[in-house]
């Protein structure tokens, strides 16, 4: 029992690290950013928007109060470039990472960190597979930044097209949305290309295979992509991911672009129905999209991609798991089964809690912004399903927000990168377990 509680015990420390690590890394991107030479016009910024931005960056958002491109230095850039890349990996891998460049043994704690951090299954072999994480990661964003080379070198020359492809595939890879277009036009995101076939696709495909997670593909890669070997997390992860790209994109096809070129068409509801999980670029002005075309990009932010991935959100295991077990429910089966499984009670339990917690802080959160700002209901929730789901999708409201209402966000955008249950778990005690039970009584319910 006592080897018990000083295991639980390290988890919890781990937990609080990963709360720690992502606070002290927002603070110091804030207090870079705040440098007046991280500014083009060599004045310091406000602290609340240099930390809007730091902790966009760090919790690989893509909201903005500044357009990335106008607003800030090669420094400035840089800093955020930085930000992005550790937040993507996450503080606790990005801190491994170091310790395996510089040869340091890593000892029990810090496994159990980077389990808890990358949602590994089990703390055996999770060296190995933090360093396939990295190389990977590394190996993705590189082959991305030559596929998008050709394209934005005839766009910008090949020196400064080197340096937006290299930005643009770190940020799309590790699901940010930060974009330096701002040069053709403010806060325009990808706009101009989205006509673009390579773009679109290069872009979409690192979206994908890093919201898709290390877990996911290293399951693949051991099963040699051989469905029926595959874990049954890894098996979820595929079917709803598919589910959520095909619905969507028939939605924009026929009803919401229905008036576009073919071509373009085609491009925009493919790229619509991949960004909000949850990359936060855009192709298209959303303060233009219809009411139900952003209540679906709602629901698509906030179930967010895959654990352990660079994306946020509720994440694509717990919706599965919530429409599995109402249909059980609705059956009236006393098990939630998937590809010949049995989900366990307590998966199901953590499924609703993190939906009942995501679901009342949006809610909530997205209520008192709308009534502070003025703002249509729809529009408030909008940027705070983009903030929780950690996408950086806008109606163009973010800029014009009240320090409040920023710092609503900026709670948001940390809940949603660290995760909720991380939270409660680092604030639980170890010694609180309670084994007691009271009587049980029937209650009717709906």
């Amino acid at each position: 029992m006592k080897r018990f509680r000083i295991l639980i015990q390290d988890h919890l420390n781990s937990f609080r690290t990963i709360l720690i690590g992502f606070i002290l890394l927002i603070l110091a991107g804030a207090l870079l950013l705040k440098l007046p030479f991280a500014s083009k016009d060599g004045q310091s910024v406000p602290f609340i928007n240099a930390l809007f931005t730091s902790a966009s960056a760090a919790c690989v958002t893509g909201l903005v109060v500044y357009d990335t491109a106008t607003q800030w230095t090669l420094f400035g850039r840089t800093v955020i470039l930085i930000l992005i890349q550790i937040g993507g990996l996450g503080v606790v891998t990005a801190f491994i990472m170091t310790m395996l460049l510089t040869g340091k043994q890593i000892g029990l704690i810090q496994r159990i960190a980077i389990q808890d951090s990358v949602s590994a299954p089990q703390i055996g072999g999770i060296v190995r597979f933090a360093s396939f994480f990295i190389k990977g990661t590394f190996l993705m964003e590189g082959i991305g930044a030559a596929l998008l080379l050709p394209s934005f070198a005839i766009e910008f020359g090949f020196f400064r097209g080197l340096g937006h492809a290299l930005f643009h595939s770190i940020s799309a890879f590790c699901n940010a949305g930060f974009d330096l277009m701002g040069s053709k036009a403010p806060f325009s995101s990808l706009v101009s290309f989205q006509s673009s076939i390579p773009v679109n696709a290069v872009i979409c495909l690192l979206i994908l295979i890093g919201g898709a997670g290390f877990l996911t593909w290293s399951d693949l890669l051991t099963n040699r992509f051989r469905l029926k070997g595959l874990r049954l997390q890894t098996k979820l992860i595929l079917s709803s991911a598919a589910i959520l790209l095909i619905v969507p994109f028939l939605y924009f096809f026929f009803l919401e672009f229905a008036g576009m070129p073919m071509k373009e068409r085609i491009l925009l509801s493919a790229f619509q129905s991949v960004t909000p999980r949850t990359a936060g670029f855009a192709t298209m002005d959303y303060g233009k999209m219809s009411e139900p075309g952003l209540l679906l990009t709602i629901v698509l932010m906030m179930i967010g991609g895959a654990p352990g991935s660079t994306a946020g959100g509720m994440k694509l295991t717990t919706a599965a798991v919530i429409v599995l077990s109402a249909l059980s429910s609705l059956r009236m089966k006393s098990d939630t089964n998937a590809f010949k499984r049995r989900i366990e009670p307590n998966i199901i339990s953590n499924a609703y809690t993190l939906f009942f917690i995501y679901l009342s802080l949006f809610l909530i959160s997205g209520t008192v912004i709308s009534a502070m700002e003025q703002i249509p209901v729809i529009s408030g929730l909008f940027e705070c399903a983009s903030a929780i789901g950690t996408v950086g999708l806008t109606v163009g409201i973010t800029p014009q927000l009240c320090s409040v209402s920023k710092g609503i966000l900026i709670f948001l955008m940390y809940l949603g990168r660290v995760g909720s249950l991380t939270l409660a778990y680092a604030l639980v005690s170890a010694n609180r377990k309670d084994n007691s039970r009271l009587p049980a009584e029937k209650l009717t319910v709906g």
